[in-house]
């Protein structure tokens, strides 16, 4: 305990350090301040009474990633939502059109100018698209727009304050992200996932004492602790593929490469496509049940399984995309190719492999076989909420349990705590923790950085 004082007396007294955390806390308070008030228009009290009658697990997705906003028709109902799927959409144009990799990988600081320049644009035209099927979706909520407000007021002025919204979360991401402390956009999704953490946890704590279960409470706890550990060693896991430096570079311009012998490592990770995998896996998953309510099937049968997050099909599919899409993005992210011209320029080699294609090869079949156990992990915490909801925990604190909710938890949380220990052992002070490192992606050693 008296670490751990000390810890936040050696962090306050760094001036930077300390500025930085509480300009973040304070643009986050005022994200969440956003998350409460109201669109014009909207009545709340009919709303939250026909929400509560909808069960939709794409909609309660985009909740839990508000922090409840989308519920409430709040100013910020529609969140960073928009702008995640900007960069994701700019990032998988990386892959498939030559400009865009021109952009991101040989233009350096004016190309990824370029590219934020076009995600925010892009991000305005899709906050447009889904601000105006949100609408859509209010007027069908019975009781939930004031009849006594004309219709195009309605929509014109709740279209503009919503993209407003997007646009200010946005800027405050930024903001966060330059002047703060962590990735400012990731930070706001973590806070409006966090905000529905406090009423689950009473809700299950309330049921579970409510039925004399207080054993399972602790045992649900133990299970909770345990997973949290498995998903940040596998977010942390990397394979170290050993390299040597053939010879020391003479001059100037090798003045600051290794010497002859020296040994270094590519980190190949086990989880090198984060989150990405199961996002895709949802959105796949959620397009049989849209198409079937445009063709007006009320959910019964096998669509009425696959729109049931805790059902046996669609948890099966739903693994099995999982795995698929962790291989497929794998695959994207990581270029043998790029890996064995890097080597071959920099006059190093993987001892016992030779270079060029031989290299190539080598370090595509480590990927795949790193990449399996990382594939089965993610697809197991995917479907993990739904096997803790069938003993008996409450939906809405079971998806704290996995899926996307928890891995992007980890990972924030660790990239920000990585970040504040570099500022305390940059100022001579100890880390966070007593022994070893936290390693989050700015400390992670690799030499992919310089292709």
């Amino acid at each position: 305990m008296n670490k751990f004082i000390e810890t936040f007396k050696n962090i306050w007294k760094i001036d930077e350090l300390r500025n930085r955390i509480l300009f973040t806390l304070a643009l986050l308070a005022i994200y969440r301040v956003g998350s409460f008030i109201v669109l014009p228009g909207v009545n709340s009290d009919a709303l939250e009474q026909a929400m509560g009658n909808q069960n939709n697990d794409l909609l309660g997705l985009i909740n839990t990633f508000t922090g409840g906003a989308f519920n409430q028709a709040a100013i910020f109902a529609l969140g960073i939502m928009p702008y995640i799927t900007a960069s994701i959409i700019v990032q998988l144009l990386g892959f498939a059109v030559p400009y865009f990799q021109k952009l991101q990988q040989k233009e350096g600081e004016s190309g990824r100018k370029k590219i934020t320049q076009i995600t925010r644009i892009l991000t305005v035209f899709i906050t447009l698209v889904q601000g105006g099927g949100y609408l859509t979706y209010l007027n069908s909520m019975p009781g939930a727009v004031h009849q006594s407000l004309s219709p195009t007021v309605f929509w014109f002025s709740n279209i503009i304050i919503l993209s407003a919204g997007t646009i200010f979360a946005m800027w405050l991401g930024e903001k966060i992200t330059d002047r703060g402390i962590g990735n400012g956009v990731s930070l706001l999704i973590t806070i409006g996932i966090i905000a529905t953490l406090p009423r689950s946890f009473v809700t299950e704590v309330i049921s579970q004492f409510n039925g004399g279960g207080g054993f399972l409470l602790i045992l649900e706890f133990a299970v909770l602790f345990f997973v949290i550990l498995a998903t940040v060693l596998i977010v942390q896991g990397v394979r170290r593929i050993p390299i040597q430096f053939a010879k020391r570079m003479v001059g100037r311009t090798g003045a600051n490469m290794p010497a002859a012998g020296a040994r270094d490592f590519i980190p190949l990770k086990v989880n090198a496509s984060g989150v990405m995998p199961i996002i895709f896996a949802q959105a796949i998953m959620f397009l049989p049940v849209t198409i079937a309510q445009w063709a007006g099937n009320q959910g019964g049968g096998i669509i009425g399984q696959l729109s049931d997050w805790k059902s046996i099909p669609y948890n099966i599919i739903f693994f099995l995309l999982v795995v698929l899409f962790t291989y497929v993005y794998t695959a994207l992210l990581v270029n043998p190719q790029q890996y064995a011209e890097y080597l071959k320029r920099q006059n190093a080699f993987i001892p016992g492999i030779k270079p060029g294609s031989m290299t190539q090869e080598f370090i595509d079949t480590l990927t795949t076989r790193v990449t399996l156990p990382g594939s089965i992990f993610l697809g197991l915490i995917s479907i993990l909420p739904a096997i803790v909801a069938a003993f008996g925990v409450n939906d809405a604190f079971a998806l704290f349990f996995g899926g996307t909710s928890l891995l992007i938890l980890v990972a924030v949380v660790l990239d920000t705590l990585q970040q504040i220990e570099s500022y305390l052992l940059m100022r001579k002070y100890d880390g966070l923790v007593k022994s070893g490192r936290i390693k989050g992606r700015s400390g992670m050693q690799t030499i992919g950085a310089g292709m």
